[in-house]
């Protein structure tokens, strides 16, 4: 509650140009801890001091000259980000998005310990699986939250694509991203054990063994949601019923190999879930056409035998 409120009264903080002064005073923000913060979030003065932070005009930390950077600004308060305790740190950190943070990671050791603390990191969210190759977030028992959605054409014209229907060009296109998904979830089973909810939107690479393995690691899971995981079928409603143990709120939405009957036998086995298939049991589900013998071989073998 008092984040949110600080979200709505305080300005944005952001730390674009962090990287590329990697040095201490890069890191010279300043805290203006005034009566006026003091009053209005009503926090302890301990804590205060990272509220100060957060409304402080950081940009002061680029204009200072070096020989003032512990002197007082505008006759208020002033000292250095790094001489603030651990706990006003992170909860600093907090306010920034993952590149802010690897950003101000990268200027010194002390800052750099604070963006590697697991306590950190309890919500992740991406919007692509590149993302999911980069250096800017830490895997740990803290995750409580994890997002993945990929909201772009090139899901609907290529991966949801069967795979005996593709050309060669779009198994080159796959091929460069179909494994990034489901290699993240294994280290998620081995890393956030007390991942609560879990969330992946047009993620057409996964498999069923992809998630039943993350409700087999991940005991306490009690959401999961799959939307547009066209190689999702009913045996991941078969691994809800054996493994989410935890489970309140399943949704498999578009997912167009979800049976009907697969859905029923959810709801007679766990009546107590909370279970929602929007256009799944609808959709025309995928079916490998049969092998076709050549005609000219089956010429050749009649022939043959004749």
């Amino acid at each position: 509650m008092e984040r949110e409120r600080m979200a709505q009264t305080l300005p944005s903080l952001t730390v674009p140009q962090l990287s590329s002064q990697n040095s201490l005073h890069s890191t010279a923000l300043y805290v203006q801890a005034s009566s006026v913060c003091l009053r209005r979030h009503h926090v302890s003065r301990p804590h205060n001091t990272g509220c100060g932070l957060i409304v402080a005009a950081y940009q002061q930390a680029y204009h200072c000259p070096k020989d003032k950077a512990s002197l007082s600004v505008l006759g208020r308060l002033t000292m250095h980000l790094t001489q603030l305790n651990r706990e006003c740190l992170l909860h600093l950190f907090s306010f920034l998005d993952k590149d802010s943070r690897r950003s101000l990671s990268l200027t010194c050791c002390q800052l750099r310990s604070v963006f590697l603390d697991p306590c950190l990191w309890n919500l992740l969210h991406f919007s692509s699986p590149c993302q999911l190759r980069r250096d800017n977030f830490v895997l740990g028992p803290s995750l409580r939250y994890l997002t993945i959605c990929w909201y772009s054409s090139r899901v609907l014209q290529v991966c949801n694509i069967e795979d005996w229907l593709k050309s060669s060009f779009q198994k080159d296109i796959c091929s460069k991203h179909e494994g990034l998904v489901s290699t993240f979830l294994a280290h998620v089973c081995h890393m956030c054990p007390n991942l609560l909810s879990l969330s992946l939107s047009g993620c057409g690479h996964i498999t069923d063994q992809d998630v039943i393995s993350v409700l087999q690691s991940c005991r306490k899971l009690h959401c999961l949601h799959l939307e547009n995981c066209v190689r999702i079928t009913d045996c991941i409603l078969d691994g809800v019923v054996a493994h989410g143990v935890s489970l309140e709120v399943v949704k498999v939405d578009f997912c167009r190999n979800i049976t009907l009957a697969g859905l029923q036998a959810v709801r007679e086995k766990r009546p107590s879930l909370q279970l929602s298939a929007e256009r799944s049991a609808d959709m025309i589900p995928d079916s490998k056409p049969e092998q076709k013998v050549p005609l000219r071989r089956t010429l050749q073998k009649v022939l043959q035998f004749s």
